[in-house]
This record gives structure tokens, C-alpha cells and sequence, in this order.
């Protein structure tokens, strides 16, 4: 039986068993609008901006353990989605964007809502296809599929002309697909398990310093089993956070720009350090020349050998899939000999507990004003520490990485690598989509939130509860604490003098909203939000100190042990 090309994309995806499709339709894209409209296998979501699209296909993947999908029109519909798509690419997040083209006669002649789809987002895509011929559709959208969830993951982008969706060709969805260019490696070279064992197992003064990449490859459990049986402190990156119990006492914090004492000292000051599924990128170590100062060993684990000895160099480079490693590490313990020093581990509990003794999160609450803080662990309070949490990038999105304990794996949902404002209100549509009896909560800032504000739309459209949580402080939060601190507290363009009425523009949208304005009223709102009010979408507007800024603070160009901390100013 022919099919056209429209008919082929949805069998496609029901063969994929996707169960969402994020999207807004348009000319290019109005066959395959309209082949979905006579199926029901899966749902469309529409949103209203093609950026919401792939953030909350994002999220949808982020909190599922699926490949998250997209569906834009040419042109705009294309320009639009580029942050979201580079969003997922920083974070090495699964998706499947499809993007329609102007028809193939018409590619490379200014045509009406064209634009150089392949060229734009090359950069920030693990792959693209432009699709010419109807007859390689199926097996591209079969390898865009495998590209995505394999190896190192990463958004691919299916680019189809106009034409080509109403072309007719005969259906044939591989079952495998076969790339003889790509091949990424899963199991680790024993060798080099067995050489990191050791050095594990010698350690004096070890650490263990897990990413986002423990996430992506449901490794977490088997972390978790390895580091009880070696005893280690753990620390985890921003993407890492529920890749290890945050309620462990094992498990010293986050590291890196905003990290605790306990985590950036004990990485700077470690002999033997396994990194698993983390880059060593900038927000984490600081200055590379610093972090080097210190002498210790590196064991590095990760999928992605380009990732390997990037910034810093390492000792015992491991190639592999996260938790096929980890495995192999954990058969290697149950018959490994004892500790060569246990006494020296049990010295370096004892340092790290001088640091944690700190306290360096530590904040004052007063009657008068509401702490930002205070909000995030009341939150935590309120919802058992059990909730799906989705971020903006700003203050706030630290204060709800330091103080909301993750102890599972994807709950935490933020954008890590690129810093998208605008990404935690979609990223909530999406979570919930794929949790769709769970508790979500966006922790935002008044500045992000309106970054993709007509998202609440959408939300209204498809009934979501979702709990957003703005620390309203009226500034571009992050961007004021750099011009206080580096730029001699001139705030250019950081004060937000001219903001709406949150619970106003709440409530125009049909939900219910809510001002927060004394310390008192803090905990009786979150409840009323999560109780009440639990099948309903709640803003909450808490007016917080405008002054409050986020530490520890590692400054730009520093090292890990060049913190700033509050009781330093």
C-alpha cells in the first residue's frame, strides 16, 4: 500500500510507540497536521511558541527516561525552536525535532518562511537530515530515533520539504538500523576498570564527583551501591543532582561555582578522584590552572570520548555506557582484599567534617522580609522532598539546587549547559505530561517566568496543576549579584521597574493566584496551593529580599578554594 510522506512521519512515530508530540502546525507542515488529525495513537500538545515546544519534549524526556518529540513549521517556526533545540543539545537530552521545509523546488530561492534549517542548527544538534525523497523517510526517522537515545544523546533534527509529505511511496519501518560511522562504545576496557580499582582501593584521600550523564543513563541505583561499598564522599553536579541520595550523609552537596565548602575543598584536596558521566566544564571546576595546583589521580568514565581529558587531563580514561562500568567496578570490590588504609579514610571523614561544620549555607530568616531560602525549604517541607521541581537560570535556580534534596533520579529538570531563561514553565508542561499523576512545581524568577508567560495558555487548554514558585525580587537576580559584586554596584539595566500584576495576569488566564508578602504567610500558602488548590495551576508571587544574593560564590577565573562566603562580606 503507497503512503504519502505525511501518512509515513505518524506511522513512524506510532511505530516509535511515542506517546506526545509537542508541536505547532504551520504551511509547511499542514499534511502531517492533518494525517495526525485523523489518528489517535498519540496526542499532539500545542503550544504557543515553537521554543515551549521543544523545552517541554525536553522535560517530557528529561523525567521519562523517553525520546522526547517536536514539531515545527519552515522558517520561523524553525528560528524559534533553535534555543530550545540548543537547550537539549548542551544537556545531552534525547529528541526528535521535525521541522518542515519549503517544497525541494523551491530550496535555495528566498521562498516565502524559508530558511537554512540544516545550516542554523548543525551546531547544536547531534545530527540533521534534510529529507529529498520520500522513500528514505521512514529510515531516516528510524536513525533519527537511534542517534538520539544512543551513545552520548542528543536532539536530531528530521528536516522534510513540503512536497515530500504528500509524496506517495510504499511503508517500510526497519526494524534495527545499522550506521558503519557510528558505533559508540558500551562496555569499559577491563583493563582500565581494574587499574581504577586499585587506585581506588589505595586511596587515602578518594572523591567521587558524579554528573549529569549518571541521569541520562538511569545509572544512579548503581552508583548509589558502589559508593555505600567504598565508603567515599560523593559530591554531584547542577545536572547530577538525585544521581545519588541528597539526604545521604555520604553525599557532601553540589560543587563548583555555587557548591558547598565541604564539596569544592574536598575536590580540590582529594589524592584519587573517580568523575562519572561530568565534563569538568567551567561552573564546576573553576579555573582549570588552580584545579590543577593539587596533585591527585583522575579516573574518568563517560560515553563520549571526546569528553575525556577535555579540560583537565586524566590518568585512567574508562570509555563506556555509565552503568555497564559501574557494574563491572562492583564485581570487581565483592572480590577485591580490604582497604590498604582504612585509617587514612576515616582522617578524611574527619576534614570533611571541619568543613561541613561551616555550614555555609546557612541564611537569617527575620520577621519582616520573606528570604528566598526560606521559600525553597518550606517547599521542600511541604512536599515531602517527593516533587518533580522545574527551573528557570538565576538566583533562584541555585537557591532550589542547594536547598531542595533530591533523592531520586529526574526529578530535577533545569537547564544546565546553556542557561535558558524561559526553559522551567514549559519544562513543567512536559514533566507533567509524562508524570501525569505527580507533583510538578516551577521555581522561577519574575524575570524568567515571562520569558515564555504564554505558555499558561497551554496550561489552561490541557488542565495542568502545576505549582509555579517566583521569587520575585525585582531584579534580573544573577545578573545584579555580578554588578555588585565585580562591577562596583553599577545595576545597569537589572532593576525590573515595570512588572505586572502576577496574580492578575494569573487569574486572566483562568488560574488562581496568589501574593506572598510576610515570612508568616509562606508555609500556609504553599499548602493551601498543594492541598486546596491541587487540581489547579497556582501562581505564587512571593516578594522576596531584593538584596539576598547566592553563596558559596566561586568568582570567574578562581579556583575551587577561592570561595566567597556570606560571612566573607
Amino acid at each position: 500500500m503507497l503512503l504519502t510522506g505525511a501518512e509515513i512521519v505518524i506511522r513512524c512515530l506510532q511505530e516509535e510507540k511515542v506517546e506526545f508530540v509537542f508541536g505547532y502546525p504551520g504551511g509547511s507542515v499542514l499534511y502531517i497536521y492533518d494525517e495526525l488529525f485523523k489518528q489517535d495513537k498519540f496526542k499532539h500538545v500545542l503550544v504557543r511558541h515553537e521554543q515551549a515546544a521543544v523545552h517541554a519534549a525536553d522535560a517530557y524526556s528529561r523525567s521519562s527516561q523517553k525520546v522526547g518529540v517536536c514539531l515545527v513549521t519552515s522558517g520561523p517556526g524553525v528560528t524559534n525552536a533553535v534555543t530550545g533545540i540548543a537547550t537539549a543539545y548542551m544537556d545531552s537530552i534525547p529528541l526528535v525535532v521535525i521541522t518542515g521545509q519549503v517544497p525541494t523546488a523551491y530550496i535555495g530561492q528566498d521562498a516565502f518562511q524559508e530558511c537554512d534549517t540544516v545550516g542554523i542548527t548543525r551546531p547544536c544538534v547531534k545530527h540533521n537530515f534534510l529529507v529529498k525523497d520520500v522513500k528514505d523517510l521512514a529510515t531516516t526517522i528510524k536513525k533519527a530515533f537511534y542517534l538520539a537515545k544512543t551513545g552520548r544523546p542528543g536532539p536530531v533534527l528530521v528536516d522534510i520539504p513540503k512536497d515530500v509529505t504528500n509524496h506517495k511511496c510504499e511503508f517500510d519501518y526497519p526494524k534495527n538500523i545499522v550506521m558503519r560511522s557510528y558505533n559508540p562504545v558500551i562496555k569499559g576496557h577491563s583493563g582500565q576498570i581494574k587499574k581504577a580499582m586499585q587506585l581506588l582501593l589505595d586511596a587515602k584521600r578518594p572523591m567521587v564527583y558524579a554528573g549529569g550523564g549518571v541521569i541520562l543513563s538511569d545509572a544512579a541505583e548503581t552508583l548509589t551501591k558502589l559508593v555505600k561499598k567504598l565508603g567515599f564522599p560523593i559530591t554531584n553536579t547542577l545536572m547530577g543532582l538525585g544521581g545519588y541520595p541528597g539526604t545521604d550523609q555520604q553525599f557532601v552537596g553540589m560543587l563548583g561555582m555555587h557548591g558547598t565548602v565541604e564539596a569544592n575543598m574536598a575536590m580540590q584536596h582529594c589524592d584519587v578522584l573517580l568523575a562519572i558521566g561530568a565534563r569538568f566544564d567551567d561552573r564546576v571546576i573553576g579555573n582549570p590552572a588552580h584545579f590543577n595546583e593539587e596533585s591527585r589521580k583522575i579516573i574518568h568514565i563517560d560515553i563520549d570520548p571526546s569528553s575525556i581529558s577535555k579540560r583537565v587531563k586524566v590518568d585512567v580514561p574508562i570509555v563506556g555506557n555509565v552503568p555497564d562500568v559501574l557494574e563491572d567496578m562492583l564485581k570487581l570490590i565483592e572480590v577485591a582484599e580490604a582497604r590498604s588504609d582504612a585509617k587514612a579514610l576515616a582522617a578524611w571523614w574527619l576534614q570533611i567534617k571541619e568543613w561541613r561544620a561551616k555550614n555555609c549555607l546557612k541564611y537569617k530568616q527575620n520577621s519582616n522580609v520573606i528570604m528566598p531560602q526560606y521559600v525553597i525549604e518550606k517547599l521542600y517541607e511541604v512536599t515531602g522532598g517527593d516533587a518533580f521541581i522545574t527551573s528557570d537560570v538565576g538566583q533562584h535556580q541555585l537557591w532550589a539546587a542547594q536547598y531542595y534534596k533530591f533523592d531520586k533520579p529526574r526529578r530535577w529538570i533545569n537547564s544546565g549547559g546553556l542557561g535558558t531563561m524561559g526553559f522551567g514553565l514549559p519544562a513543567a508542561m512536559g514533566t507533567r505530561f509524562a508524570n501525569p499523576d505527580a507533583t510538578v512545581a516551577c521555581v522561577t524568577g519574575e524575570a524568567s517566568i515571562q520569558m515564555c508567560i504564554q505558555e499558561l495558555s497551554t496550561c489552561k487548554q490541557y488542565r495542568l496543576p502545576i505549582k509555579i514558585i517566583n521569587l520575585n525580587n525585582r531584579y534580573l537576580g544573577m545578573v545584579r549579584q555580578w554588578q555588585e559584586m565585580f562591577h562596583g554596584n553599577r545595576y545597569a539595566e537589572s532593576y525590573i521597574n515595570a512588572l505586572p500584576d502576577f496574580v492578575k495576569l494569573a487569574e486572566a488566564y483562568g488560574h488562581v493566584g496568589m501574593q506572598i508578602t510576610q515570612p508568616g504567610d509562606v508555609e500556609p500558602a504553599l499548602r493551601r496551593a498543594f492541598t486546596e488548590h491541587r487540581n489547579d495551576l497556582v501562581f505564587l508571587d512571593f516578594i522576596t529580599d531584593q538584596t539576598a544574593n547566592v553563596f558559596p560564590m566561586v568568582a570567574a577565573g578562581k579556583g575551587l578554594s577561592q570561595m566567597i562566603l556570606a560571612e566573607d562580606l
